[in-house]
């Protein structure tokens, strides 16, 4: 296993990010319980626990899309991928990559990136936890990153894959095409 082997850096990644995401889930299931048990059975509802949950939603949102890009269950409709072989297939993953990498670099890295050096800049803070919310929107140029790392390496494996890597080269795959008929 070298470190430069692209199924070695993906699985690393993923590993991290599954971590980063069962962090964060957990921080989020616990503010939340404690939110339910300060109002109800304390009578004095916690002033923090609300706006902690609705950003800890926004990261884990944010990172599990990241997430999904990497393991491919993103949503998208398979359809035709399913009934393509060969180079059209191929051609058809590389546009997919290239435009979902597109988007997560100008929209996400450059936008989101925007978004944070503003915030920071004029020193915006939310209104219970007097939190610089430029760490809250920290998560959208991340998750970009991710999403980008995750198409180069798919663009790796595509590129490097030969049109006959994907199956009987002349049946479509069932599994897909069965909703629709």
């Amino acid at each position: 296993m070298k470190i430069t082997d692209p199924s070695s850096v993906k699985k690393a990644t993923d590993k991290a990010l599954e971590g980063m995401l069962s962090l964060v889930m957990a921080v989020l299931v616990i503010d939340v319980l404690w939110q339910v048990f300060s109002r109800y059975a304390l009578c004095d509802a916690s002033t923090f626990t609300e706006e902690l949950a609705r950003y800890l939603l926004i990261w884990v949102s944010l990172l599990g899309a990241s997430y999904g890009v990497g393991q491919k269950i993103h949503l998208g409709v398979d359809l035709l991928p399913a009934r393509l072989r060969g180079l059209k297939k191929k051609a058809l993953l590389i546009f997919i990559d290239v435009a979902i990498l597109s988007f997560a670099l100008f929209g996400m890295v450059i936008g989101g990136g925007r978004l944070v050096y503003i915030s920071f800049h004029l020193e915006q803070v939310s209104a219970a936890m007097r939190m610089p919310l430029g760490w809250v929107y920290a998560v959208v140029p991340l998750s970009g990153l991710l999403m980008v790392h995750y198409c180069c390496l798919s663009l790796v494996k595509t590129v490097r894959s030969s049109p006959k890597d994907d199956g009987d080269s002349t049946e479509p795959d069932k599994s897909s095409v069965a909703a629709f008929e």
